[in-house]
């Protein structure tokens, strides 16, 4: 089973009864033979990666499904045209709870303008083309000629894709933790703040102040985006709208639509239209 760390619950702690999990191999290499190098990955339901990290960067990428990264300071979530980038030495998990198709490019440390935090960048129509190029490439490409000068074109794209809002930052409070894992397990429970902080053991006043501090979000600002997060696994599965933003704490398709666009800037339609 997927590791469930107490001090970083996971968006894929459970996944669904009967399905098959496999666990992905990590590439364990002295260093890296060129700049970039590029994995490509048909992954079943379920598959994920035991904690690891690495003296290069990876950009994750998946041109279908959704792909989940995992650090002990949030949760990264890659959607349809967007991807994870994890700085090298951060230790991280990855796991998609649906098919995916994955490309990892892994960047040799440091420079090439990338960022020193986990992120996840918006891919447009240019970079994701970029991408394939380069993962179609010989692992021993050419870096003095045309082979080179694409990569490098890439890494440049790279260095000036936009942060898309697709990460759920944790906080480091033990009660507060306690909290995020049990909504997490049940995203549509109503509980008021005032009855979470009871729960955990402090006040309303201090529950607000903490996360606030802990994770730049408020209470309700990061139970939104947590459900909206949530979301996207059975959006791309296919799952109806409805039946999603029930499961999600919304009392209508509508509602959570509305949601949905003021969070991430488009429609569920929209977002998962070339999965279609």
């Amino acid at each position: 089973m997927p590791p469930n760390r107490q001090t970083a619950p996971s968006l894929a702690a459970a996944l669904p009864t009967g399905l098959p999990q496999a666990e992905r191999s990590v590439p364990r290499l002295p260093s890296l033979p060129r700049v970039v190098l590029a994995r490509v990955e048909t992954l079943p339901a379920g598959a994920w990666s035991a904690e690891h990290s690495h003296p290069w960067g990876q950009l994750s990428y998946a041109s279908r499904g959704v792909l989940q990264v995992h650090t002990a300071a949030g949760h990264f979530i890659a959607p349809p045209e967007r991807a994870v980038w994890v700085p090298a030495g951060l230790p991280h998990t990855v796991v998609n709870t649906g098919p995916a198709e994955m490309r990892s490019l892994y960047v040799a440390s440091p420079g090439h303008g990338m960022p020193g935090d986990c992120r996840v960048l918006e891919i447009g129509p240019l970079l994701r083309e970029l991408i394939l190029a380069v993962c179609a490439l010989p692992e021993l490409y050419d870096d003095t000629g045309a082979e080179g000068r694409l990569v490098q074109v890439l890494l440049d794209q790279l260095a000036q894709a936009r942060s898309a809002v697709m990460a759920l930052p944790l906080p480091t409070d033990k009660r507060l933790l306690r909290l995020c894992a049990a909504l997490q397990a049940q995203p549509a429970d109503l509980r008021t703040w005032g009855e979470w902080a009871q729960d955990v053991g402090t006040s309303e006043r201090s529950l607000v102040r903490l996360f606030q501090q802990q994770t730049g979000l408020t209470p309700g600002a990061w139970r939104r985006r947590l459900r909206l997060l949530l979301s996207l696994s059975p959006l791309a599965a296919g799952d109806k709208v409805a039946s999603v933003a029930l499961d999600s704490g919304y009392a209508s398709a509508s509602a959570f639509i509305t949601a949905f666009s003021a969070e991430f800037g488009v429609t569920p339609a929209q977002m998962f239209a070339a999965e279609r």
